[in-house]
């Protein structure tokens, strides 16, 4: 499970002094669901997830990961968390399966685990075809499921998505919504931010909408949708994001 307890960041900029890119945020994601948070470029969304998965302090407030606090008890939520960050960078002279193995080894995974653990991820997201080929050589798709089998490799109970299918091809972007609809139904814990409306509205059990650094609605699509009276996702998001809210 993942708790956010009024959550804030805020930044120190010489220009512009203060800058809140969080605001007292909370939200709770549960095993075997998926909370998806949406907003623009902008919203707090990326700094949400960075605290969450311990890659930044929050100024104020706290959040739990799989039990453990995220101030203090860094280390122990990252052995249980996986995140996949829109800028995630792949070392080019090494193989796929060897920048797997090398992340596996890191969460003190023993060889014969890994071994057997590399192959079923290859099997869940079909990368035999180029599990031996140097990363500088894959195509994005390749290296997004990489990215995935990487992050995933110590089988954390938490999953953090941040834009998984960003720039990538039709098919390659549909094999990773059904890995993390797999993922939901084997009971992790699944936060999932994207920009695609038609994925959120798929995947996600529980939505959470954040703009300008505020937590601004939250709910399942039916919720969001009667609450809005919008026809989808996207004018729902349009209407709440909006000066005069949703109304």
């Amino acid at each position: 499970m993942i708790e956010a307890r009024l959550l804030t960041k805020v930044f120190h900029d010489k220009k512009r002094g203060q800058i809140r890119a969080v605001e007292a945020v909370s939200f709770r994601a549960e095993p075997g669901r998926i909370y998806g948070l949406l907003g623009a470029n902008g919203a707090g969304k990326t700094t949400t997830l960075r605290m969450l998965a311990t890659l930044l302090r929050p100024t104020s407030g706290t959040a739990a990961v799989a039990g453990h606090d995220v101030v203090g008890e860094p280390d122990k939520v990252r052995a249980n968390v996986g995140f996949l960050a829109t800028s995630t960078a792949l070392y080019a002279r090494l193989t796929s399966r060897e920048m797997i193995a090398y992340f596996g080894r890191l969460n003190g995974l023993d060889e014969p685990s890994l071994r057997s653990r590399i192959s079923s991820l290859a099997d869940e997201l079909d990368m035999h075809e180029f599990l031996d080929r140097r990363c500088d050589k894959l195509s994005t798709g390749m290296k997004q499921k990489t990215s995935i089998a990487r992050m995933l490799v110590h089988d954390p109970q938490v999953m953090i998505f941040d834009e998984p299918t960003v720039g990538l091809d039709v098919m390659t972007a549909r094999s990773i919504v059904r890995f993390v609809r797999e993922c939901r139904g084997r009971g992790k814990t699944v936060i999932y931010s994207t920009h695609v409306m038609s994925e959120a509205e798929k995947l996600c059990d529980v939505i959470g909408i954040i703009h300008d650094g505020k937590l601004r609605a939250e709910g399942s699509l039916a919720d969001l949708l009667a609450r809005t009276g919008g026809p989808d996702l996207e004018e729902c998001f349009v209407k709440i994001v909006s000066p005069e809210g949703p109304g």
